[in-house]
């Protein structure tokens, strides 16, 4: 891909994952409306002092918008994910993804024994977690609600205030729970 397409590419993205609009940026990096446009359909040869201007308006290193993004496939061996326990071990989590430069979330899978819960202490502020329940009948507690999840239910809330996991069903229970971060 030449120069201006990885630039374009690049430029979409960042912006698509901040939630701004096209005016929004202009106003953040000094940059017209216009501008942004022809350059992120690659119609234009952005000047190096141009990009400087975008990318401090997306708080992005110059090279975030430069560098073509890496589109090579990961796999994480069920034996190289990283585990964690809570302290009396009835809770576990186990990590395949983190958040990086590239991705704004976490994976884990998370098991919570029978007949005991765990207290999250919350995320960083306008973080969203999403759980997907695959054995046994989960109750959450988040912002001043409760909600019963048995296999197959998912949910999504914000996950910036404490939370509980709780069963008090007859199995462990098993979920996917994915961590958002927006940028």
């Amino acid at each position: 891909m030449n120069l201006n397409g990885i630039i374009a590419a690049n430029l979409k993205r960042l912006r698509l994952e901040r939630n701004l609009s096209l005016g929004q940026l202009a106003e953040l990096s000094e940059v017209s409306k216009v501008m942004l446009s022809q350059i992120e359909k690659g119609d234009s040869n952005p000047t190096i002092n141009m990009i400087w201007k975008i990318a401090n308006g997306l708080k992005v290193p110059y090279t975030a918008l430069i560098d073509e993004q890496d589109d090579a496939s990961e796999v994480v061996p069920r034996q190289n994910r990283t585990e964690q326990y809570d302290s009396n071990g009835h809770y576990r989590i186990f990590k395949y993804y983190s958040n990086s430069p590239i991705r704004n979330f976490e994976l884990f899978i998370v098991e919570l024994d029978q007949g005991t819960e765990h207290i999250s202490v919350g995320h960083s502020e306008k973080s969203q977690e999403y759980i997907l329940v695959l054995e046994g009948s989960l109750l959450l507690k988040a912002n001043d609600h409760e909600y019963l999840l048995e296999k197959e239910d998912s949910i999504s809330f914000s996950s910036a205030t404490p939370h509980h996991y709780i069963n008090h069903g007859e199995n462990t229970v098993k979920a996917v729970v994915i961590n958002y971060y927006p940028v």
